[in-house]
Formats: structure tokens, sequence, C-alpha cells
């Protein structure tokens, strides 16, 4: 896991707080931080978050952290840098809807947020720099400290017996073939249901997501179809590899899943409490 870029540390406040800000949504009712909660896993606990307009999203919310670490980014994988991405988040109806500079308009008449935006940018906000605060603060949300990094860096200790087996399984299985590199995963694109249905159909093609802190996001897939970490084994070993897991390979491949857990500003990356909907 590399560390986080250096950004200025005026720069990165004034992302934190735009991140935070509802202001940039049409209705001013959501903020990023409505569906990607840095309070807990970076995304929520829903299948489908509500939008600004009160729809619900076409696809489960990804986190947000390590999302630096993609190569591309949505399920569709669209977006090929996170300026381009936050821009699209911003624009679409669907999302945050404040298209035709709303929400510049708006922050321009906040005084605090005008002296913030001169400081870092040395000029008045627009859309550019708005986009880049975002951007920026976006790249710093990685997750170091999972035991599967402490155990490859030379930690005999990091991991159980059970979970060095879930990963040669996973290894054996051919799981890796897919969620490999420093984000595992998060590096390609994949059709989904090669043997089998998984979820609903469309889209036939999805980026492979990254499963760093994969046992604190559930539901699992792009429609959020699987409940739990063992529902999403059991299905995608159906659905990719044409195959029954065995209830011990299960187990075991969860197990390794849970070494992959990392922390944000010290604290274990965590799930949503059960039953909250923000």
């Amino acid at each position: 896991m590399p560390p986080a870029p250096a950004i200025a540390p005026a720069k990165l406040a004034l992302g934190a707080l735009l991140f935070r800000d509802p202001r940039l949504s049409q209705r001013q009712t959501v903020s990023c931080n409505s569906c990607h909660d840095l309070g807990t896993n970076g995304a929520s606990n829903r299948n489908f978050d509500v939008a600004q307009n009160g729809g619900a999203l076409r696809m489960n919310t990804l986190t947000v952290f390590n999302a630096a670490l993609n190569y591309r980014f949505n399920w569709r994988g669209r977006r090929e840098t996170f300026e381009r991405f936050t821009a699209q988040v911003l624009d679409d109806p669907a999302l945050m809807g404040a298209a035709n500079g709303v929400a510049v308009a708006r922050l321009r008449r906040d005084p605090a947020m005008v002296a913030r935006f001169r400081a870092v940018y040395g000029r008045h906000i627009d859309e550019a720099a708005l986009v880049d605060a975002l951007a920026a603060y976006q790249r710093s949300l990685v997750t170091p400290g999972a035991r599967f990094d402490r155990w490859l860096a030379g930690d005999d200790r990091a991991l159980s017996a059970q979970e060095r087996r879930g990963y040669a399984r996973f290894k054996a299985l051919g799981c890796v073939s897919c969620h490999q590199g420093v984000n595992v995963g998060g590096n390609l694109m994949q059709r989904h249901g090669v043997f089998h249905p998984i979820g609903s159909a469309d889209p036939v093609l999805v980026r492979v997501p990254s499963l760093r802190n994969v046992a604190a996001t559930a539901p699992y897939f792009h429609d959020g179809s699987a409940p739990t970490l063992r529902h999403a084994v059991r299905a995608m070993g159906r659905a990719q590899l044409d195959l029954a897991l065995s209830p011990q390979d299960v187990d075991d491949i969860v197990a390794f899943l849970g070494t992959l857990t990392g922390t944000y500003q010290g604290r274990p990356i965590r799930p949503p409490a059960p039953g909250s909907r923000r």
C-alpha cells in the first residue's frame, strides 16, 4: 500500500470541507459524504443510495477509500481520472445535479469559502478549482495498516493459519486473475456472469472492484444483490468459475478477505451500524 500523496494542508482542508458540503448538490440535500461515509466504510450499507433528486441510484455505491489506486472510476469504468469523474458526479442530475455553475455560484456567496479558495489557488472560485480540490482530497483517502500488507512485508504472525489457507485458495481457484495488484482489483474490466448470471445482467462489463476493506462494504456486486461476504464468495465461485465452493473454502477465503481491512485516521475501517440509513 503506497502512502497518500503529499498534498498542501490548506488544499486538503478545503477538499475535506467540500466533500461534506450539501451546497454542491442541486437541492442542497446531499454531499459526497452522504453516499461515501468516511466515518465508516467510505460507502454505505444500501443496495442503492439515494440521489439529490430523491431517486435511487442505478448501481451500488463503491467505497471511495483507495479509489485513487484504481485505473478507472465507477462500475462502468468510463472516467479515467479523478478530475473527470468528480466533474461528472457534480453535473449528473441522477447524482449531485449541480450543473451550469450552480455549486460555484453558491460557494461564491460564502466569504469564508472565497477566502479559502483564494489562499489555495490565488483566484476566485471556479469549476476547475472546485474539481481539483475535491479530487486532491479523494486521493488522500488511502487505508494503510491491513494485516495482509504486514504479512507481505515479512510479519509471519500477521495472518492465522486459516487466513493463509484462504489466500492459497484465492490464488489456486483463480480469484487472483482479476483481483490482483496493489488494490487487489480495480485495474481491469471484466465480464460478469461468465458461467451463470450474477445479479442484474446490465452492464455486461464492469470494472473489477478493489477488495481492500471488502469485509466492511456489504452489500456486494454492482446491484448490491449479495448481502454478506459469504454470499458473495459463493456466488462468484458459481458465476465466474462454474464451481460450487466447499464450506471450508468459503470460510477460508472469507477469513483471508478480512485481512485486507486497513485503517483511516488511525481507526479500522468498519461497516455502518446495522439498520442505519443515511
